[in-house]
């Protein structure tokens, strides 16, 4: 088992105990997956590349299980025709990605950057000067009603009293979260006082967000992204930033990982940064690597796994 990156050790403890002998990474770069993928026969994948040359390296690989839920660094069509399944764990991490967004959220709307920075200054007057916002009965936009944004919904409502719409084309009217109120594209950016994203990266969602949808948010609104850097178009989100368009923004993903230091967004104090870290509490971490681990012992003893992204012919078992 090819495992490139630190993973919880309930993940490779499960792999250990069933007999697998575990390779670990000596690096994340595409000669270095693109060698030490060749002897294995699974590959417990985190956010490195997975490129055409890499999987065509990895002959024996039956089975590439993300540590995640975004398959955006895994080229799935080549994995599919050459008989490797990939699988996701759906089931881990949505609760602490939707409390991450609400996190975000909740120290916009408080505006805890600019007063904690100018508290350790010295400047106990702040409290006098800049001042927040009550949530309850704020306008809450949700951009993707999969289980994170329905699980934020469901927070935001129930939990803060907000009003919650959402946007999600393959969720009926009649299967929205309680609370929910349906609203279509443009109607998320021009009602809301948070836009929040939970949309996969995909062909048909890449700089999905630019100029066009940021410019019909309120000048009080805040934008919040915990789902892919790429559907955002960042340059538009920079300049309407800079032009004052919008209150602030929350991100935890970005186009380019890890973000250079030379971003605008460092020198933004409306912008709140976190390094992809949303979905890595301690409780998701183990489920990530446990339900990854899984996957790998179900199609290599046979089975199908219980989480698949693809469907492919798969390569024989002799596990």
């Amino acid at each position: 088992m090819l495992i490139p990156q630190t993973i919880a050790d309930e993940g490779a403890r499960f792999l250990m105990e069933r007999g697998y002998e575990i390779v670990k990474g000596s690096g994340i770069s595409e000669d270095e997956l693109a060698e030490a993928i060749q002897a294995c026969d699974a590959v417990l994948a985190r956010t490195e590349r997975y490129t055409e040359n890499v999987i065509r390296a990895g002959r024996k690989v039956r089975v590439i299980a993300r540590h995640g839920v975004g398959v955006d660094n895994i080229n799935v069509p080549l994995a599919t025709e050459l008989g490797i399944y990939v699988t996701t764990t759906p089931m881990a991490n949505a609760v602490s990605v939707a409390e991450h967004a609400l996190t975000l959220i909740l120290a916009l709307s408080k505006k805890l950057m600019a007063i904690d920075r100018a508290f350790r200054k010295g400047n106990w007057e702040i409290r006098n000067q800049v001042f927040g916002m009550e949530l309850e009965g704020k306008t809450l936009g949700i951009l993707g009603l999969g289980r994170i944004g329905s699980m934020l919904a469901k927070k935001a409502y129930h939990g803060l009293g907000m009003n919650v719409i959402g946007y999600d084309p393959y969720v009926p009217a009649d299967r929205l979260p309680e609370g929910v109120r349906q609203a279509d594209w443009n109607a998320i950016f021009e009602q809301s006082d948070f836009v929040s994203v939970h949309l996969p990266a995909a062909p048909e969602t890449m700089g999905i967000i630019g100029r066009k949808e940021l410019e019909l948010m309120k000048p009080s609104a805040y934008f919040v992204n915990a789902a892919r850097g790429e559907v955002v178009n960042e340059r538009d989100l920079v300049a309407v930033l800079n032009e004052n368009r919008i209150a602030g923004a929350g991100l935890d993903v970005f186009r380019e990982e890890p973000l250079p230091a030379s971003h605008p967004f460092f020198q933004m104090e409306q912008v709140l940064m976190t390094p992809h870290n949303a979905a890595l509490t301690e409780e998701s971490r183990a489920k990530m690597a446990l339900h990854a681990a899984m996957s790998i012992d179900e199609v290599l003893t046979g089975k199908s796994p219980s989480w698949p992204v693809n469907h492919p012919v798969p390569k024989g078992v002799n596990h």
